[in-house]
């Protein structure tokens, strides 16, 4: 027998990871999974993603990082330094949270995307019901009011520096993927055994798919 040992001379990562970890470098944040959290970061620049065995099976690192953009936009530049972008995770949610959802299904719509990296969990649930007009409240509540005018706070904040460049480019790369992608889902099957759920390529354009 041959005593040959294949060298291994780089990794193999899904495309659509390879962006937005790259844009997550471009814009100071090293990306790390930790088995005991879901996301956290640290205020030095670490963002902590859970395992992907914990993740929906249209889950995405993209979104968990788009997401991530999104809350730092929307809390403000200086709160890079602070943890977990100044929310107390151990409280109840904060009014913020939904005020960074509209600005997520903003900046993807401008590309087609808004399904493809919408958010994971239970914020899906706010998401889905955001209108085509993202700074348009859902209810009449106070609430909401306030919601909205720092979604728009957000909006004209994330056309500046730094993220406007960056982000820019992965939205560009992402939807060049699934304009790639789209002439082969017609023909696209799973190898996974007794999986019958369509590509997450398919849900790339359009809201509340």
């Amino acid at each position: 027998m041959s005593d040959y040992v294949r060298p291994v001379l780089a990794r193999y990562r899904d495309p659509l990871d390879l962006v937005w970890l790259a844009t997550a470098r471009r814009l100071g944040l090293r990306v790390r999974r930790n088995p005991a959290i879901f996301s956290a970061t640290d205020g030095a620049g670490l963002l902590e993603l859970g395992p992907f065995d914990t993740l929906d099976a249209d889950d995405t690192t993209a979104q968990m990082i788009l997401h991530e953009f999104c809350h730092w936009i929307t809390n403000g530049l200086d709160t890079f330094h602070e943890r977990d972008w100044g929310f107390a995770l151990d409280a109840e949610l904060d009014w913020r949270e939904h005020s960074c959802l509209r600005l997520q299904a903003g900046l993807t719509e401008r590309y087609g995307l808004r399904a493809l990296l919408a958010p994971t969990s239970q914020f899906r649930d706010y998401y889905d019901q955001i209108p085509a007009d993202v700074l348009e409240p859902i209810d009449d509540s106070p609430r909401e009011r306030q919601v909205c005018a720092l979604a728009n706070v957000a909006l004209q904040r994330a056309a500046g520096e730094p993220w406007s460049a960056p982000m820019t480019a992965a939205f560009v790369a992402t939807a060049a993927m699934r304009d790639a992608l789209a002439p082969l889902l017609s023909d696209y099957a799973t190898d996974l055994e007794d999986d019958t759920l369509p590509s997450l390529w398919g849900r790339a354009s359009g809201r509340r798919q």
